[in-house]
């Protein structure tokens, strides 16, 4: 059995590594998930609800990746469906699609990492400032 994905549990775990690796799906590259259906997912995520809910979950997780204070995203943000989503979900509006607690926001390549599984695509080894060293010519 799969395991369900909450907004609620996500908050509660401290470190963003950890966070990456309770939303880990480890899909393959080119596993398909809509198929011939392909059409369904690309109007729901041009519909005025999503766009509209899409806003709502940026300014909750005040643009940090995976809503983690200090993991400001810079680029394109993605909100990310926690349990993946197909087909039926958007046929049927299913839970999954429209409520708050199974959606995150991620960068790009955060939103890789969970779906294919690779943690290597997470750069984590950051150095300390120091005074100065902003200088390029020095």
């Amino acid at each position: 059995m799969e395991k369900f994905r909450t907004y609620s549990e996500l908050i509660k775990i401290p470190t963003f590594i950890d966070r990456l690796r309770y939303l880990k799906l480890n899909g393959r590259v080119g596993e398909e998930t809509f198929g011939f259906d392909r059409y369904l997912n690309q109007m729901f995520y041009q519909s005025y609800e999503w766009k509209k809910l899409r806003n709502d979950i940026i300014l909750r997780d005040m643009g940090c990746d995976l809503g983690v204070e200090d993991y400001v995203i810079y680029d394109k943000i993605l909100v990310h469906h926690m349990n993946p989503i197909g087909p039926n979900d958007i046929l049927h509006r299913s839970d999954y699609l429209l409520n708050p607690e199974f959606l995150i926001c991620t960068c790009k390549t955060t939103h890789d990492a969970i779906h294919y599984g690779n943690e290597n695509l997470i750069y984590t080894d950051y150095e300390e400032r120091r005074p100065g060293d902003t200088c390029p010519w020095i």
